[in-house]
């Protein structure tokens, strides 16, 4: 599998933006899908946005239309742009991929499916 580091994240105001990076140690086909998942204090990881190869990207419901995730050939780097911030966007932030079936490259059944993780980057904002 590959190789993720991510960067980027940090704090933020509420209505702000911010910008996740993951580099991949592969190009966008060396995985079915990548995807980004959030975990806060004291809740369950969830996933946020979904990417597949051919560009096809889904999204959580409590993110839709505010983040945008994508995938730059040129550097084999996940993006996960974020805009419109609010607090509960507040959390830990993963990238992840997965060399296994498409089928699960869907929100609600990515998560198990995952087998490489970046280190995860600290998410903070203020009201």
């Amino acid at each position: 599998q590959v190789q993720l580091l991510q960067s980027g994240g940090g704090s933020g105001q509420a209505g702000g933006s911010l910008r996740l990076s993951c580099a991949s140690s592969g190009n966008r086909y060396s995985s079915t899908c990548m995807a980004w998942f959030r975990q806060a204090t004291g809740k369950e990881r969830e996933a946020v946005a979904i990417a597949a190869p051919d560009g096809t990207a889904r999204y959580a419901d409590s993110v839709k239309g505010r983040f945008a995730v994508s995938f730059d050939d040129a550097e084999n780097t996940l993006y996960l742009q974020m805009n419109s911030l609010k607090p509960e966007d507040t959390a830990m932030y993963y990238c992840a991929a997965t060399t296994g079936s498409a089928f699960y490259c869907h929100i609600g059944r990515a998560l198990g499916a995952m087998n490489a993780w970046g280190k995860g980057t600290l998410v903070t904002v203020s009201p």
